[in-house]
């Protein structure tokens, strides 16, 4: 592939300069042509890649494609081995540097990357080739590591078309066709290994959890609700319109204002982070356990919910408030989950993968329970020397307050009487936070309303705290699944009120009802390219009009991850069930699932062989003649054509009678005539024509004997 002709360019042809073409790819040398496809096809396979490795890798990639592009272009030579060995050192120690490791995932896809694109500059014959192809293909793989969305599927199936094409190019001995017609040629392979790849994917034995992994490879990447709230935590996390968890409501969905999918219950305040308490408990028998005892016992509209929540490193699994039982875990049996005395649903691991459960919440009233003393009084705690204009406030309000309940009014009354703004770009706040939100920026997001809140709850002795989740869901009607996304997430309030135990509260919506009436997107302007763009609720039209196609997608995307990337071994053993197989063990298994692979196999590879074995109707009466005449001693040989043919059958020297010699020369001159004719070419001739010349050459070789 360098300046001097190689071994893979002495068998590919280059196409003469100047011949017409159909494009200027296929108007270039051979050899230029076929690596830049091959190039181009490792560029796909690279691009996946680029967010997730080290910048530095990045970069080294793109130059060595860009080096190696600008060599086939120019025709220069390629760079001598000890300078390949030189960099491939030096990267491999950039990798140990950068990961500490050459083990694992992160570290080997970057020294595959960097394999594949300095294997590049090393392709001197056509086996080296087919090593950066291989290479390719196995390095596809990888990108699953990553994402297993739809559209992360279509995007390598749209690379292995290319690949394959760059493989079939640098298989032609001969002239090569047209691009177009290569990728058709690729595309046409792929699809033939569709039908055996869908019997694997059915009967393959599954297997719970990712088949590889490092532990240390677990949660890179996640994002999602966290263990603690500060100012800008959720605002930052609002901006994204990743999707958390998608719902599928076995009874009618609850009305916008009372889906609050409950996550995290924030107790310890430091007078700027909100933190979890850390409650200890137990996973024994959690899956069969109720809410325990100290925590208000629910009382309203049962609504039962199937839950399909995205990896997020955290344990939390949300639902609505409030859950009666620990869900089991369906897409992961081995892992359990239990609900605490904070009434929040916690699994025993990190959720790494896509899992799915069922769970029932019940809406509504509760009926009141005793608290544990020590709860209340860690519901009380405030930090020592924060926030004093706050603390007076509350003593105020305090003195002129007759219940409980009344302070709570009186501050969502605040809220929403008073210049109080919600926005997700808030005034930076001091040390005091909490008074500088209140007595003078007063523009906030949901942490900071809530946040304040609780702290003027407990200055004024109320038992509070912080609850973190998401409030509302879009209901897809393709699917009727409801899609909870990042930037729905949100931060309320609960207080403990003597003879009502803990109440929601949530102060965003004495501030900004219509937040909770509608999705954060409705309310609040969308921001582009990093603020310099910005597009008003009035002028949201144009992207609201996107809204059917985005609805269409997210439930193609509902049903890749419920009937492909949730295809457990439960789903698995209850489909061969549902065929009537019953009774099965690995052995059953492997024995169907070769049986019915070998017969797909035999299913798609029969016509293409009818295929590759079928001859033009005149061909077929000229084998019947051929075959004819080698019973009489006269068989054509390999390099003989008609012509040269007809003239020894009708040789002096021939054993043919005369009769037979004169039927077999008008055999083969009728033969030569339609079957060469500059009018009516093998390729062209039409079904009447053909017919009409069987006609006529049947009978003359029925005469030849």
């Amino acid at each position: 592939m360098s300046g001097t002709e190689s071994n893979a360019q002495k068998a590919s042809p280059s196409v003469a300069v100047g011949v017409k073409t159909d494009s200027w790819f296929n108007a270039l040398p051979r050899d230029k042509s076929d690596t830049l496809l091959l190039l181009f096809a490792c560029i796909m396979v690279l691009l996946p890649h680029i967010e997730h490795l080290p910048a530095w890798t990045s970069f080294t990639c793109a130059m060595i494609v860009f080096w190696r592009g600008a060599i086939t272009w120019s025709g220069s030579r390629l760079p001598p081995l000890g300078l390949l060995l030189f960099v491939a050192t030096l990267t491999m120690l950039g990798v140990y540097a950068t990961a500490h490791t050459l083990l694992g995932r992160e570290a080997g896809v970057t020294m595959l990357v960097l394999l594949l694109t300095l294997k590049l500059l090393e392709m001197r014959a056509r086996r080296d080739v087919f090593v950066v192809l291989f290479l390719s293909f196995f390095l596809i793989l990888t990108t699953f590591f990553y994402s297993q969305s739809i559209a992360t599927a279509i995007m390598i199936v749209a690379t292995l078309i290319v690949l394959l094409t760059a493989q079939l190019s640098f298989q032609f001995s001969g002239a090569i066709p047209p691009i177009g017609q290569r990728l058709r040629m690729g595309a046409f392979i792929l699809a033939l290994a569709i039908p055996l790849t869908v019997v694997l994917f059915v009967l393959f034995p599954r297997i719970q959890g990712p088949l590889w992994g490092m532990p240390g490879d677990t949660f890179s990447g996640r994002s999602g609700m966290s263990d603690s709230m500060a100012p800008g935590t959720i605002s930052q996390l609002a901006l994204s319109d990743d999707i958390a968890f998608r719902i599928k409501f076995i009874d009618p969905a609850p009305a916008s204002a009372l889906r609050y999918w409950r996550g995290a219950v924030l107790t310890n305040f430091d007078g700027r982070t909100w933190t979890r308490q850390g409650t200890a408990t137990s996973f024994a028998n959690s899956n069969n356990a109720s809410m325990v005892e100290n925590t208000s016992a629910p009382s309203g509209t049962n609504i039962r919910q199937q839950i399909t929540m995205e990896a997020s490193g955290q344990r939390w699994l949300f639902a609505l408030e409030t859950p009666q039982i620990a869900p089991i875990l369906t897409t992961n049996p081995a892992s359990r989950s239990h609900i605490n005395s904070d009434g929040e649903v916690l699994s025993d691991r990190p959720i790494s993968d896509r899992i799915r459960y069922d769970i029932t919440s019940t809406i509504g009233l509760r009926k009141p329970t005793i608290e544990a003393a020590s709860v209340l009084q860690q519901a009380l705690n405030l930090p020592a020397g924060f926030n004093p204009q706050t603390v007076a406030f509350a003593a105020k309000l305090r003195s002129e307050a007759v219940t409980d309940s009344n302070i709570v009014n009186a501050v969502l009354s605040l809220f929403h009487n008073e210049n109080f703004s919600y926005t997700l770009q808030p005034p930076l706040l001091g040390k005091n936070g909490v008074d500088d939100f209140l007595f003078s920026t007063r523009a906030g997001f949901c942490e900071h309303y809530a946040g304040a809140f609780v702290v003027l709850m407990r200055a004024a002795h109320i038992p509070a705290r912080v609850v973190t989740g998401y409030q509302g869901g879009e209901i897809n009607p393709v699917d009727n699944f409801m899609t909870v996304r990042q930037s729905d997430a949100h931060a309320w309030a609960e207080v403990w009120l003597p003879g009502r135990g803990w109440v929601r509260v949530d102060p965003t919506a004495a501030v900004a009802p219509e937040r909770i009436q509608r999705s954060l997107n409705q309310v609040l302007p969308r921001s582009f390219f990093g603020g310099l763009i910005n597009i008003g609720v009035a002028q949201n039209n144009w992207w609201n009009k996107l809204s059917v196609v985005r609805q269409n997608w997210d439930a193609i995307s509902n049903s890749w991850n419920q009937w492909v990337l949730n295809y457990t071994p439960e789903r698995q053993k209850s489909l061969l069930q549902s065929f009537g197989i019953d009774q099965l063990d690995w052995r059953m298994m492997v024995g169907l699932m070769f049986g019915i692979g070998a017969l797909v196999v035999a299913l798609v590879t029969l016509p293409l062989l009818l295929v590759r074995n079928k001859i033009a109707p005149l061909d077929k009466v000229y084998s019947a003649f051929c075959k004819r005449m080698a019973k009489l001693n006269m068989t054509r040989q390999l390099h003989e054509g008609a012509t040269a043919y007809r003239q020894r059958l009708c040789a002096t020297e021939s054993p043919l009678t005369p009769q037979a010699k004169n039927a077999a020369a008008m055999f083969l001159q009728s033969y030569e005539t339609f079957r060469y004719s500059a009018n009516d070419g093998p390729d062209t001739v039409s079904l009447t024509s053909l017919k009409s010349q069987l006609k006529k050459l049947k009978p003359l070789l029925s005469q030849c004997r």
